[in-house]
């Protein structure tokens, strides 16, 4: 009998699609599990190193595995991802029992590890972990970009785009394998194909992969604000597949904050792409995440941001409070917002999103909606409109009125009700 092999993820969807692709070279030795409960002889733990938190739940997680080796409830543990790439000494001279440590780039050398030869005819196959109708596809690593609280760069290095060749034949595996709707990730997705190219080519990729049979849906997660191609905008409008969605990380509107954060966007700026964006996709659903406390930042400055997302009105928002980061250049300002006023200026922005969520839901009662179910829940079938993204955003909340509904397809809704975040219907 083969082995059984556990893959922790932890972190991004950048990170989930790595453990995919070392599963798919993996499965053929290995009896595979991810994000398991159950014993297992090998515990992979794919480790986040973002932030404090994320830091935190991924020393845990290696200490939890070293005591289930430690108890003989498994025999080997290996560890990598961000955390393991950036303080990998510090890593290995403090925990013991963990049989490697490992980077972000280092799957040929965690494959020997596990008696396991790197098989390059296997690039562009993965096993899922998310339901087969959709998946994350990840365009590009790392990122040229300077945020100054960002330790990204640090990580993961400089931008590295795939091949458009590499990511049409990867598509279309998942296509075969039921994928309908393929989300683009990267940590700056507007940048792709410029180190390849020398020039930005996410709207060729787009048209692309419109082509590929059996993908519905395409949605873009990551763009950046700085240097935004606005020339991608007439490609969303005019293409039945992509998601009148995007996901366009702000941080803030103060110009003071956005200079001293390397943005390269001042506010007024900021402000006017987000009109732009709207003027030229009617209709589209904005996801935007914002930093408070950041070093420095006054109640004037906060006060400013609560406008901003007051006009604005975001049809999805999230927000981080500030953790500085060692080595990015804001490590070296003087953390000065304490923790409970930070916590208190996310709380606030977000009881205001609940509002403007809450209006905006309103709208939508009484008209009818595409809706791809994700799963079923007691009597209830949960969904998502173009609208929104797996995991992060709203969901359709589906009394099936006695019909029998089939996950991963996609139906014609009539919204009978709302809340704060989610929307309530019924078959058509």
């Amino acid at each position: 009998m083969k082995q059984k092999i556990n893959i922790v993820t932890l972190g991004c969807s950048k990170n989930l699609v790595d453990s995919e692709v070392m599963m798919g070279q993996l499965k053929d030795n290995y009896s595979i599990r991810h994000d398991s409960d159950e014993d297992a002889d090998v515990i992979v733990i794919n480790t986040c190193g973002f932030i404090h938190d994320a830091k935190e739940e991924s020393i845990d997680t290696i200490l939890r595995a070293v005591e289930l080796k430690n108890e003989g409830r498994a025999k080997k543990v290996v560890v990598t991802g961000c955390l393991s790439e950036r303080y990998k000494e510090e890593l290995t001279n403090e925990i013991g029992g963990v049989d490697g440590f490992y980077g972000v780039n280092d799957l040929p050398e965690i494959l020997a590890e596990l008696d396991t030869d790197y098989k390059k005819d296997l690039i562009g196959e993965r096993v899922l972990t998310t339901p087969k109708h959709y998946a994350y596809l990840k365009v590009s690593e790392g990122c040229n970009r300077n945020c100054s609280f960002c330790a990204i760069p640090l990580i993961r290095g400089k931008h590295v785009s795939k091949t458009k060749e590499e990511l049409v034949n990867e598509a279309t595996l998942l296509a075969k394998k039921g994928v309908k709707e393929l989300i683009l990730i990267a940590q700056d997705l507007t940048w792709y194909g410029i180190d390849i190219y020398s020039k930005r080519e996410l709207p060729d990729l787009i048209n692309l992969l419109s082509e590929i049979e059996g993908i519905k849906w395409i949605r873009l997660h990551y763009t950046y604000p700085a240097n935004f191609p606005v020339g991608l905008l007439k490609v969303m409008r005019d293409s039945p597949k992509v998601c009148s969605y995007m996901d366009m990380p702000l941080q803030h509107i103060s110009s003071r904050i956005l200079r001293s954060m390397k943005r390269g966007l001042g506010g007024e700026k900021t402000e006017s792409l987000v009109q732009i964006i709207r003027k030229e996709v009617p209709g589209i659903a904005l996801r935007s995440t914002l930093i408070v406390g950041y070093p420095g930042e006054t109640e004037e400055e906060f006060l400013e941001l609560m406008d901003f997302v007051r006009r604005s009105k975001f049809e999805r928002l999230g927000v981080f409070t500030y953790s500085p980061e060692e080595d990015t250049s804001a490590y070296d300002l003087e953390d000065d917002v304490p923790e409970e006023v930070k916590e208190d200026r996310r709380d606030r922005i977000m009881m205001l999103q609940q509002e403007i969520s809450f209006e905006l839901n309103k709208k939508f009662i009484g008209s009818t909606m595409l809706v791809l179910i994700d799963r079923i829940e007691g009597d209830t079938y949960i969904g998502r409109t173009e609208y929104d993204s797996p995991e992060v955003d709203n969901e359709v909340v589906i009394n099936p009125k006695g019909l029998i509904l089939n996950i991963g397809e996609f139906y014609n809704i009539v919204i009978t009700g709302s809340d704060f975040f989610d929307l309530v219907g019924e078959p058509a």
